[in-house]
């Protein structure tokens, strides 16, 4: 059986020749090659070369790996290696044991990220925690394919997230080689693979690797590979150790350039008519008309050679034309007639297994199965882990025929299929915050089924909501704006909707070059509302210092810094407050004025109005981001004039009003906003801080115990509360309201260090000391919280651990008034 299965591979003789004589060379030898890496277009064979020289290699001896897409990290593929050389009686015991360990803390670092998402009362997590567990997930890249808010967050915002995870992961775990085994797994692994393998090197003549279908897991996988078998930063593998990869792409040359007299590059082309004719000859197809037919038809394409030859054709009248009746010749030879149905309705999907197949059969369950496992032996059907995709030169004329033959079973099939799919989605979300879907990726893949193929069935409403997911997805980062981009192209090609396709080519053009804005403006345009321009950043926009010193009565609220983070749909937008970070100004980043028009442009799209305003108010996070209020203000006014009611607009609107001084306005709007939806906590705590803001302290107080009622662990407002107690005269419930604002936020330095400079007010110098510790420990460049230490030291007379603090909170910021005069204040106890 395995010879005959192999018989296809006579055609690749020369590159079978190559890979086999390599095994003959020393290491030392000039000639021997340490790396083959195979490529060429989608059905050219590769994965059958690749197998074959896996066969070569245990002729060999050789001790074999075999990975592919299914393995999607550097801890996946070795996990496979494991497993592959454990079945020939070689186990990896030391790497096991480290890649079970990883598994473990990796499960421990994700539950203490998802544990960040402080829940509202109604369920949803604060912004605050999903800012945090999403910009600490994608800092620490434990977002798999997923880059979340680059392209509205800066990178120290990125930085922070991480670091307030790095903090928490530090104080879980029990020591820092496991928080390397999170945060840097390959480079625990790694070292473990080499010895391991040199270890087995005494046992076998060869060790051969070999990586498929690397135009998907080359991205993860090429760096790696090349420190692995071109640097000792891992260790010294062991010089039997022969490496293949196979991909749609040659090697990268930037990479692989200087490694060319230790490598072999394999193109792989379609069959030469030699070849060709050999693998026909090999699977009986011999009479010269058929050969000369099933020439000139296919193009020497394997995939269709083998597909022709299957059908065993009498005469070259059976040869039918694949690029007209693709589908006849594909299927011809099965008489079934269930079974070729069941052909042409797994076409419909883009991935199948046999719940998907059994909807697109419109069969039961055992039906399914038993179809589907015929199914899995057809020779277009490819295999993807535990699931089938068709290949491309297959399926395209499949669904071309059953569109063109049957419109009304075409959109019959698609609406089927997108009604699963959203039944599956619906039950993936069933008791979750809604909040964290966009984390998991059996909720993505679903719902993009599901936008799919009801874009492919020409549902009304499918392109408004692929568009509204779309902008949701621009929150998320590009790669997964990109994956919402490209079901719009694929349905568009698929359902032959060339407007879907321009669309899709548009917007792909667009996040190429502009990001995910480049794909909110240019969606502004074809709507006809053209995007305003960003505008130039609010001078002197960066974050103030927030906790200059002991604030004291009477003299104001301090100047708040900036924390905006993008956020989905129905999640609390994080104030523009304190927070206690005291980082220097943020430059502003700017995107393109205007973009390149990318293909035929679109006919105009009518969007609904909230779209539309959801687009303007993630422009709007967008620029807050880059501590440009003014034109985040903007944006909102757009976003008003679109939805006037919409609170949570309004909030946003008069929350960025407050930093640029605008408060009448600011009240305004967030006083309308409350009326409208009197149970948003982040609406009312902001109007307590606009309100302490206008000297009045009660009003203040009113707006921000009903913002504590409706969230009492709301610690941004808990510390705006213990300000407001401050300008009343009530130094203890100043201090209640901070000791929750730690309990809620444990994480937060900002609150740990007002929580001191209340105890230092109160005369509690040395509990104080104790709480801008704990600031310290959080955030080490945390400028104020040195400053307030140091006064407490200065108060307490450890006159040269003060000056110790000043001095350091003046290196970090320079122009820190109030610290200069408490370090002056010092240095003249001392001298005098």
């Amino acid at each position: 059986m395995r010879r005959r299965t192999r018989a296809g591979l006579v055609a690749r003789s020369a590159e079978r020749e190559l890979f086999r004589r390599n095994f003959d060379t020393s290491p030392d030898d000039g000639r021997h090659r340490f790396l083959f890496h195979v490529h060429g277009t989608a059905g050219v064979g590769k994965t059958r070369l690749v197998r074959e020289f896996e066969h070569l290699a245990r002729e060999q001896g050789a001790l074999t790996a075999y990975v592919d897409e299914t393995s999607g990290s550097v801890p996946e593929v070795l996990e496979a290696v494991c497993r592959q050389f454990a079945a020939q009686g070689h186990r990896l015991k030391d790497l096991e044991r480290t890649l079970a360990t990883h598994r473990e803390r990796r499960h421990e670092a994700e539950t203490a990220a998802l544990a960040a998402l402080a829940p509202a009362p109604d369920g949803a997590p604060s912004a605050g925690g999903m800012a945090l567990a999403r910009a600490g997930l994608a800092g620490l890249g434990l977002v798999p394919g997923v880059a979340p808010f680059t392209a509205v967050l800066d990178p120290e915002q990125l930085a922070h997230g991480a670091d307030r995870l790095r903090s928490v992961l530090a104080a879980r775990f029990r020591s820092h080689e496991d928080v390397r085994l999170v945060l840097d797994p390959a480079s625990v692994l790694t070292p473990v693979l080499a010895d391991e393998l040199d270890a087995v090197a005494s046992d076998v003549p060869w060790i051969v690797l070999l990586l498929d279908t690397y135009e998907r897991t080359g991205p993860f996988l090429d760096t790696w590979l090349h420190d692995l078998l071109t640097t000792d930063r891992h260790g010294a593998l062991p010089d039997t150790v022969v490496v293949v990869t196979a991909g749609q792409h040659p090697a990268a040359p930037a990479r692989w350039g200087t490694f060319a007299d230790f490598m072999t590059s394999l193109p792989l082309q379609p069959f030469t008519e030699a070849e060709a004719r050999g693998l026909l000859a090999e699977r009986g197809v011999t009479a010269e008309p058929v050969v000369a037919e099933a020439l000139r038809l296919t193009g020497g394409l394997p995939v269709l050679l083998s597909t022709i030859a299957g059908t065993r054709p009498a005469g070259p009248e059976d040869v039918t034309d694949p690029s007209a009746t693709a589908v006849e010749r594909f299927l011809k030879w099965e008489q079934d007639p269930g079974r070729r149905f069941a052909a042409l309705a797994g076409a419909l999907p883009r991935l199948l297994d046999v719940d998907v197949f059994a909807v697109a059969a419109n069969c039961d369950r055992d039906r399914a199965e038993e179809l589907y496992t015929w199914v899995e032996t057809l020779p277009f059907a490819d295999r993807l882990g535990g699931r089938l995709r068709y290949h491309d030169i297959v399926r395209a004329p499949m669904l071309r025929l059953q569109r063109g033959r049957s419109p009304r079973g075409w959109a019959d099939g698609h609406g089927r299929l997108a009604r699963a799919f959203r039944r599956w989605r619906e039950q993936t979300e069933s008791g979750r915050d809604t909040g964290t879907l966009w984390l998991d990726e059996t909720w993505c893949e679903l719902r993009l089924g599901e936008l799919y193929h009801r874009l492919c069935a020409d549902d009304p409403t499918a392109v408004p909501d692929t568009l509204q997911d779309l902008v949701e997805a621009c929150d998320q980062g590009e790669a997964l704006a990109g994956r919402w981009i490209r079901v719009l192209e694929d349905a568009g090609r698929d359902a032959g909707v060339l407007d879907a396709v321009a669309w899709g080519g548009q917007l792909a053009g667009a996040l190429a070059a502009g990001g995910t804005e480049g794909v909110l403006d240019t969606v502004l345009t074809w709507a006809g509302a053209p995007p305003t321009s960003p505008g130039p950043a609010q001078p002197g926009a960066g974050p103030v210092q927030p906790g200059a010193g002991p604030v004291q009565p009477g003299a104001g609220p301090v100047q708040p810094g900036t924390a905006y983070r993008p956020v989905g749909a129905g999640s609390r937008p994080v104030p523009a407050g304190d927070t206690g970070y005291g980082a220097p100004p943020q430059q502003t980043q700017a995107w393109p004025r205007s973009l390149p028009v990318y293909g035929a442009i679109p006919s105009r799209i009518t969007l609904p109005a909230p779209l539309l305003a959801r687009i303007h108010r993630d422009r709007a996070l967008a620029h807050a981001a880059r501590h440009n209020r003014p034109a985040a203000v903007v944006e909102l006014g757009h976003a008003l004039a679109l939805t006037p009611d919409d609170p949570r607009t309004l909030a946003l609107r008069g929350e960025y009003l407050r930093p640029l001084g605008r408060h009448a306005e600011a009240v305004a709007d967030l006083e309308r906003a409350t009326a409208l939806d009197p149970a948003d906590a982040y609406a009312w705590a902001s109007l307590g801080t606009v309100r302490l803001a206008l000297g009045r302290p009660e009003e203040a107080r009113t707006a921000l115990d009903r913002a504590l009622a409706l969230e009492p662990d709301y610690a941004w407002a808990l510390v705006r509360r213990a300000r407001v107690a401050r300008e009343l005269g009530d130094p203890e419930g100043r201090l209640a309201a901070l000791d929750r604002a730690v309990a809620a936020d444990p994480g937060s330095a900002w609150a740990h260090c007002e929580r001191g400079d209340a105890l230092h007010a109160a005369g509690r110098d040395r509990e104080a000391l104790d709480a801008y510790d704990r600031a310290l420990a959080l955030d080490p460049g945390y400028a104020s919280a040195y400053a307030s230490r140091g006064a407490a030291h200065h108060r307490l007379g450890h006159l040269d651990e003060a000056l110790a603090d000043l001095e350091r909170a003046l290196e970090l910021n320079p122009s820190y008034a109030w610290a200069r005069e408490r370090r002056d204040g010092v240095l003249q106890d001392r001298d005098g």
